[in-house]
Protein backbone atom coordinates (compact mmCIF):
# COMPACT_ATOMS: atom_id res chain seq x y z
CA UNK A 1 0.00 0.00 0.00
CA UNK A 2 1.34 3.83 -0.80
CA UNK A 3 1.13 5.88 2.48
CA UNK A 4 -2.22 7.46 1.84
CA UNK A 5 -3.91 3.79 1.47
CA UNK A 6 -1.93 2.99 4.74
CA UNK A 7 -3.50 5.93 6.34
CA UNK A 8 -6.90 4.79 4.94
CA UNK A 9 -6.50 1.47 6.62
CA UNK A 10 -5.63 2.58 9.81
CA UNK A 11 -8.22 5.23 9.66
CA UNK A 12 -10.96 2.31 8.38
CA UNK A 13 -9.98 -0.25 11.31
CA UNK A 14 -10.87 2.33 14.00
CA UNK A 15 -14.14 2.16 13.16
CA UNK A 16 -14.36 -0.92 15.08
CA UNK A 17 -13.81 1.07 18.55
CA UNK A 18 -17.33 3.16 17.39
CA UNK A 19 -20.39 2.10 19.09
CA UNK A 20 -23.79 3.36 18.75
CA UNK A 21 -24.60 6.52 20.73
CA UNK A 22 -21.27 7.31 22.03
CA UNK A 23 -19.89 10.67 22.03
CA UNK A 24 -16.85 11.08 19.86
CA UNK A 25 -13.54 13.49 19.64
CA UNK A 26 -12.91 14.43 15.96
CA UNK A 27 -8.93 14.64 15.38
CA UNK A 28 -6.89 16.88 12.85
CA UNK A 29 -4.82 16.13 9.84
CA UNK A 30 -4.35 14.05 7.03
CA UNK A 31 -5.23 10.61 8.37
CA UNK A 32 -7.90 12.28 10.61
CA UNK A 33 -9.97 13.31 7.57
CA UNK A 34 -9.86 10.13 6.21
CA UNK A 35 -12.16 8.73 9.46
CA UNK A 36 -14.25 11.56 9.55
CA UNK A 37 -15.39 10.84 5.86
CA UNK A 38 -15.31 6.88 6.99
CA UNK A 39 -17.72 7.73 9.63
CA UNK A 40 -19.96 9.70 7.87
CA UNK A 41 -20.78 6.53 5.52
CA UNK A 42 -21.49 4.49 8.57
CA UNK A 43 -23.91 7.79 10.18
CA UNK A 44 -25.65 7.88 6.77
CA UNK A 45 -26.11 3.94 7.26
CA UNK A 46 -27.76 5.02 10.46
CA UNK A 47 -25.59 5.42 12.96
CA UNK A 48 -25.89 7.33 15.69
CA UNK A 49 -23.16 9.40 17.39
CA UNK A 50 -22.57 13.15 17.97
CA UNK A 51 -18.87 14.61 17.81
CA UNK A 52 -16.70 17.25 19.01
CA UNK A 53 -14.32 18.55 16.65
CA UNK A 54 -10.62 19.51 17.00
CA UNK A 55 -10.58 22.36 14.31
CA UNK A 56 -12.22 24.47 12.84
CA UNK A 57 -11.27 22.35 9.65
CA UNK A 58 -12.59 18.99 11.13
CA UNK A 59 -15.84 20.77 11.79
CA UNK A 60 -16.44 22.30 8.34
CA UNK A 61 -15.83 18.83 7.06
CA UNK A 62 -17.99 16.87 9.76
CA UNK A 63 -20.61 19.41 9.15
CA UNK A 64 -20.70 19.11 5.29
CA UNK A 65 -21.09 15.23 5.64
CA UNK A 66 -23.81 15.30 7.93
CA UNK A 67 -22.35 14.33 10.93
CA UNK A 68 -23.96 15.69 14.27
CA UNK A 69 -21.77 18.16 16.28
CA UNK A 70 -21.13 19.44 19.65
CA UNK A 71 -19.19 21.64 21.63
CA UNK A 72 -17.20 20.83 24.42
CA UNK A 73 -18.81 22.90 26.79
CA UNK A 74 -22.08 21.04 25.82
CA UNK A 75 -20.75 17.89 26.31
CA UNK A 76 -17.66 18.15 28.56
CA UNK A 77 -17.09 14.15 28.90
CA UNK A 78 -16.27 12.06 25.70
CA UNK A 79 -16.39 8.43 25.11
CA UNK A 80 -13.22 8.06 22.50
CA UNK A 81 -10.93 10.13 20.37
CA UNK A 82 -9.61 9.41 16.90
CA UNK A 83 -6.80 11.64 15.93
CA UNK A 84 -3.70 11.54 13.59
CA UNK A 85 -0.05 12.03 14.90
CA UNK A 86 3.47 13.25 14.02
CA UNK A 87 5.08 10.58 15.71
CA UNK A 88 4.26 8.33 17.52
CA UNK A 89 7.04 6.34 20.09
CA UNK A 90 6.47 2.42 21.34
CA UNK A 91 5.06 3.80 24.78
CA UNK A 92 2.76 5.73 22.81
CA UNK A 93 3.98 8.92 23.35
CA UNK A 94 3.37 11.17 20.87
CA UNK A 95 4.30 14.88 19.09
CA UNK A 96 1.04 16.20 17.38
CA UNK A 97 0.73 19.84 16.17
CA UNK A 98 1.79 19.51 12.98
CA UNK A 99 -1.83 20.62 11.35
CA UNK A 100 -1.63 23.63 14.36
CA UNK A 101 -4.53 21.96 16.26
CA UNK A 102 -2.39 20.75 19.14
CA UNK A 103 -4.55 22.65 21.65
CA UNK A 104 -7.96 21.83 20.61
CA UNK A 105 -6.54 18.38 20.44
CA UNK A 106 -5.19 18.02 23.52
CA UNK A 107 -8.13 19.09 25.06
CA UNK A 108 -9.98 16.75 23.66
CA UNK A 109 -7.82 13.66 24.06
CA UNK A 110 -8.04 14.63 27.94
CA UNK A 111 -11.41 14.89 28.31
CA UNK A 112 -12.30 11.12 26.42
CA UNK A 113 -12.06 7.98 28.46
CA UNK A 114 -10.29 6.44 25.78
CA UNK A 115 -7.52 8.06 22.66
CA UNK A 116 -7.06 5.97 19.26
CA UNK A 117 -4.05 7.05 17.54
CA UNK A 118 -4.25 6.39 13.34
CA UNK A 119 -1.23 6.84 11.02
CA UNK A 120 1.06 5.33 8.84
CA UNK A 121 3.90 3.42 9.60
CA UNK A 122 6.33 6.47 8.40
CA UNK A 123 4.99 7.78 11.81
CA UNK A 124 5.89 5.15 14.26
CA UNK A 125 9.68 5.96 15.31
CA UNK A 126 11.94 5.08 18.29
CA UNK A 127 12.54 8.06 19.98
CA UNK A 128 10.63 11.21 19.60
CA UNK A 129 12.18 14.50 17.98
CA UNK A 130 12.98 14.03 14.51
CA UNK A 131 9.39 15.59 13.52
CA UNK A 132 9.61 19.38 14.75
CA UNK A 133 8.13 19.45 17.91
CA UNK A 134 5.00 22.01 17.51
CA UNK A 135 4.99 24.88 20.82
CA UNK A 136 1.97 27.49 21.11
CA UNK A 137 2.74 30.51 22.15
CA UNK A 138 0.97 33.64 22.78
CA UNK A 139 2.43 36.88 20.36
CA UNK A 140 3.27 39.16 22.69
CA UNK A 141 6.78 38.71 23.91
CA UNK A 142 7.15 35.40 21.16
CA UNK A 143 10.79 36.27 21.22
CA UNK A 144 11.11 36.01 24.66
CA UNK A 145 9.28 33.03 24.67
CA UNK A 146 11.18 31.59 21.61
CA UNK A 147 14.64 31.83 23.65
CA UNK A 148 13.02 30.27 26.57
CA UNK A 149 11.90 27.46 24.46
CA UNK A 150 15.42 26.69 23.01
CA UNK A 151 16.80 27.35 27.00
CA UNK A 152 14.77 24.49 28.25
CA UNK A 153 15.30 22.03 24.85
CA UNK A 154 18.92 22.86 25.69
CA UNK A 155 18.90 21.76 29.38
CA UNK A 156 16.90 18.95 28.61
CA UNK A 157 19.68 18.02 26.25
CA UNK A 158 18.08 18.17 22.94
CA UNK A 159 19.44 21.64 21.81
CA UNK A 160 17.93 23.44 18.66
CA UNK A 161 16.00 26.13 17.03
CA UNK A 162 12.97 27.21 17.64
CA UNK A 163 11.38 29.03 14.79
CA UNK A 164 8.40 30.36 14.09
CA UNK A 165 5.65 28.55 11.88
CA UNK A 166 5.50 30.71 8.71
CA UNK A 167 2.61 30.79 6.10
CA UNK A 168 3.50 30.16 2.62
CA UNK A 169 2.96 34.46 2.09
CA UNK A 170 5.72 34.45 5.15
CA UNK A 171 3.29 35.43 7.71
CA UNK A 172 3.20 33.86 11.33
CA UNK A 173 0.60 30.70 10.78
CA UNK A 174 -2.21 31.57 13.66
CA UNK A 175 -3.99 28.61 15.42
CA UNK A 176 -7.46 28.74 15.74
CA UNK A 177 -7.05 29.76 18.93
CA UNK A 178 -5.24 33.07 17.69
CA UNK A 179 -1.84 32.29 19.07
CA UNK A 180 1.42 31.22 17.02
CA UNK A 181 3.42 28.21 16.97
CA UNK A 182 7.28 27.49 17.21
CA UNK A 183 8.62 24.46 15.98
CA UNK A 184 11.48 23.09 17.95
CA UNK A 185 14.22 21.38 15.91
CA UNK A 186 15.35 19.27 18.69
CA UNK A 187 15.85 15.94 16.63
CA UNK A 188 15.85 13.73 19.54
CA UNK A 189 14.15 14.15 23.27
CA UNK A 190 15.67 11.40 25.48
CA UNK A 191 12.76 12.12 28.47
CA UNK A 192 9.81 13.65 27.07
CA UNK A 193 7.63 13.95 30.34
CA UNK A 194 10.78 16.29 31.64
CA UNK A 195 10.82 18.06 28.60
CA UNK A 196 7.07 18.61 28.68
CA UNK A 197 6.82 19.61 32.16
CA UNK A 198 9.62 22.24 31.53
CA UNK A 199 7.77 23.72 28.62
CA UNK A 200 4.73 23.86 30.32
CA UNK A 201 6.43 26.23 33.26
CA UNK A 202 7.36 28.58 30.30
CA UNK A 203 5.39 32.50 30.62
CA UNK A 204 4.09 32.36 27.28
CA UNK A 205 3.63 28.92 26.64
CA UNK A 206 -0.13 28.02 25.92
CA UNK A 207 0.69 24.37 25.25
CA UNK A 208 2.97 21.62 23.56
CA UNK A 209 2.55 19.14 21.25
CA UNK A 210 3.83 16.13 23.36
CA UNK A 211 0.85 14.03 23.97
CA UNK A 212 1.78 11.89 26.98
CA UNK A 213 -0.40 8.98 28.84
CA UNK A 214 -3.25 9.79 26.55
CA UNK A 215 -3.43 7.59 23.88
CA UNK A 216 -4.42 3.89 25.02
CA UNK A 217 -4.32 2.41 21.07
CA UNK A 218 -2.49 3.16 18.21
CA UNK A 219 -3.46 2.08 14.82
CA UNK A 220 -0.67 1.88 12.38
CA UNK A 221 -0.96 1.06 8.78
CA UNK A 222 2.13 -0.38 6.79
CA UNK A 223 2.91 -2.25 3.42
CA UNK A 224 1.80 -5.20 4.81
CA UNK A 225 -1.76 -4.30 6.26
CA UNK A 226 -2.66 -2.83 9.24
CA UNK A 227 -1.30 -3.53 13.16
CA UNK A 228 -3.06 -2.60 16.33
CA UNK A 229 -0.73 -1.34 19.53
CA UNK A 230 -1.58 -0.96 23.08
CA UNK A 231 0.08 0.93 25.40
CA UNK A 232 1.91 -1.02 27.96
Amino acid sequence: MDVEAQKRAAAACALAFVRPGMRLGLGTGTTARYFVELLADHVRAGLNIIAVPTSEATRKQAESLGIALATLDEMPELDLTVDGADEIAPDLTLIKGGGGALLREKIVAAASARMVVIADESKWVEALGRFPLPVEIVQFGATVTQRAIERVAAAAGCPGPAPLRRTQSGHAFVTDGGHWLADAQLRRIADPPALAAQLSAIPGVVEHGLFIGLAQTAIIGGPAGVRIVERP
